[in-house]
């Protein structure tokens, strides 16, 4: 069944209005900053080190992170979303005017105070900007839709840092910069305007101004949630922490070691902006539509992997002379190596952040979820601290060089996603599962809206090969209690998988009593609370790609939790790797066209055995 591109989204009015809202946003806060700290360094009369003043810029904006992030969440959580980011666009237009005033009358303070309240904006901005999609989107757009967000956040930083460097390059900037920012305000606030009700998950809330106790309660809350959803917080800010030294090291990086002027900073910006963006919308598509854990692994592998190549690329540019433009650079060589490897950063940078906002806004309750956000906005601005404070003690005090940082933090990525992996080993599972998917099948899905998006069901389905539970795992939303033969639950390797995601072992009455009772004791349960259960009913894998009689298994649970019953046909797996044909062979059939389709809901009065194979046979068809 084909779906409309994630693309589709900028033409709905539930989407764009917000989209462009916060593309704006994030390009007027870059304008500014980036103006601000190039009026710094080139254009206002300054006494002192200029690069304290830089620091400060920094320091200013983030603070309010710290400070008003908590706040923040609240807010998302007690006011209508629409109104309360119309409000905040309202601040950002007067917040924008001070600037300007800044700017026009060359006040240096005033800048600053605008910087500040700049980071307020954003701080306020980030919970209900987060918090707001999943109202917005259904839930096989949420990733499609974070995706987008992600590119349009990236792109509107660069074309931001791009423009202030034009705006300021202009003999009287400041008349430039200041209508600038002013007018990008106002459309900002226009977009607003037509983002549709959103209605408060929590009005009942009562605000605590304690910015202090209240911000740590709000990091407590984060951190205390499910374990996938607090260690996507802590993955969520390792990413912003990696992100940070990278960034911040690119302008001493372009000078020092590829020998470039301004015009290669910006080139490595756009590279590195272009690879998040592209990381991002390819999301949807490696995801199937749906939240899509297993792709976590695969960007931290990512960024892993060209983080150490961009230490090893970095070596041949030592000698030469400095200051080269940017189609000099390109003359070189070794320099498309260097470029490729920040792209694969930000490409995988994508792969690596997309699914984990998508995992915190999904599985969040919705009367947290705001908080939940602002919390992961308090944590991501401390590891970015933390990271100029490693930066600076690996850099001034360690003595290493801008490659051999690339080269900690890349090792460094290593154990903190190791940590992350092994405590949710849901994370790892759901990328083994990913990988079969994308390497030795090409999955096709048919009608597989047919099972419901809650509450619980029964699924049958025919058995081809080992690996049936993890191709449907891979293709239905929905977690899924898969029932199986206890000796395939105990292979190695798979036995990982099948752990973690909670199957039931069975045996047969005859093999051994007490599993045979134990297993459909637990199927009651799940079902009882609402999961999904999932059955082979032949009881054993086809020995001929025929589908067998199924056995009285499904009667037995139905009779003790009568719920729907929805058929399931696995097709094209028969004389693959992992099915029983004799004529198998691990490069036959690889990269083979696999198909899972889905039946109509089938009661459970009529959910007879010989009835649901009948279903099963027709659904599969003649291939086998």
């Amino acid at each position: 069944m084909s779906h409309p591109s994630q693309f589709s989204l900028l033409g709905k009015r539930r989407f764009l209005p917000f989209f462009l809202t916060q593309s704006l946003g994030a390009f007027n806060d870059n304008v500014f900053k980036q103006s601000l700290i190039l009026a710094i360094l080139y254009k206002l009369s300054i006494s002192g080190d200029r690069t304290l003043w830089v620091n400060l810029c920094a320091l200013l904006f983030i603070l309010p992170f710290f400070l008003f992030s908590a706040l923040a969440g609240q807010f998302g959580e007690k006011f209508d979303k629409d109104a309360l980011i119309r409000v905040i666009k309202i601040g950002e237009i007067v917040i924008m005017a001070v600037g300007a005033t800044g700017f026009v009358f060359d006040h240096l303070w005033m800048m600053l105070a605008a910087l500040f309240a700049m980071g307020t904006h954003s701080a306020l901005f980030g919970p209900v900007k987060y918090s707001i999609m999943p109202q917005a989107l259904r839930e096989e757009e949420l990733v499609g839709g974070n995706g987008l967000v992600e590119m349009g956040t990236f792109l509107a930083i660069l074309a931001g840092t791009i423009s202030a460097g034009v705006m300021m390059s202009q003999a009287h900037y400041a008349p430039v910069v200041s209508t600038a920012i002013v007018g990008v305000a106002v459309l900002g606030y226009l977009a607003s305007r037509a983002i549709p009700p959103a209605a408060a998950d929590t009005p009942q809330l009562k605000l605590d101004w304690n910015i202090f106790s209240q911000s740590w309660a709000t990091l407590k809350m984060g951190l205390r949630q499910a374990p996938a959803v607090s260690r996507s917080v802590v993955g969520n800010s390792w990413f912003w922490f990696v992100g940070a030294i990278y960034l911040t090291q690119i302008p001493a990086y372009a000078k020092d070691w590829l020998n470039g002027d301004e015009t290669v900073v910006t080139l490595i910006l756009t590279v590195f902006s272009v690879g998040i963006a592209l990381g991002s919308v390819l999301c949807e598509k490696l995801s199937g539509r749906k939240v899509e854990i297993g792709l976590v692994p695969f960007g931290s592998f990512g960024l892993t992997l060209f983080g150490l190549l961009l230490w090893w690329h970095s070596g041949d540019f030592a000698q030469g002379p400095a200051n080269n433009d940017w189609l000099t650079v390109l003359g070189i060589g070794q320099a498309w190596w260097v470029l490729l490897d920040i792209l694969g950063l930000g490409v995988f940078g994508g792969f690596y952040i997309v699914p984990l906002y998508a995992l915190i806004q999904s599985r969040t309750a919705e009367n947290e979820r705001a908080r939940v956000i602002a919390a992961n906005n308090i944590l991501n601005a401390l590891f970015m601290v933390v990271s100029a404070i490693v930066s600076i003690l690996l850099l001034s005090f360690a003595k290493l060089s801008i490659p051999q940082l690339f080269l900690v933090v890349s090792v460094m990525n290593i154990a903190v996603n190791a940590y992350i992996f092994k405590i949710v080993p849901e994370f790892t599972m759901r990328f083994m599962i990913w990988l079969l998917s994308h390497s030795m099948y090409r999955v096709e899905h048919r009608d597989l809206e047919r099972i419901p998006d809650e509450g619980a069901a029964l699924l049958v389905c025919n058995h081809v090969s080992f690996v049936d539970a993890l191709l449907i795992t891979g293709a239905v939303r929905r977690p899924i209690r898969f029932v199986m033969y206890y000796k395939i639950f105990q292979l190695p390797v798979l036995n990982f998988i099948f752990r973690t995601a909670g199957a039931i072992p069975i045996a047969g009455r005859g093999e051994d009593l007490l599993i045979y009772d134990q297993a459909f004791k637990r199927i009651a349960a799940c079902l009882a609370d609402g999961e999904l259960v999932c059955i082979f009913p032949e009881g054993k894998l086809t020995g001929d790609g025929e589908i067998s009689e199924f056995k009285s298994g499904v009667t037995t649970i139905l009779a003790q939790t009568p719920v729907p019953v929805i058929p399931l046909a696995l097709q094209g797996l028969w004389g693959s790797f992992f099915s029983r044909d004799p004529a198998k062979g691990f490069f036959r059939r690889l990269w083979s066209r696999v198909t899972l389709a889905a039946g109509q809901p089938v009661p459970a009065e009529d959910a007879k055995p010989s009835r649901l194979r009948a279903r099963v046979s027709e659904l599969r068809g003649e291939g086998r």
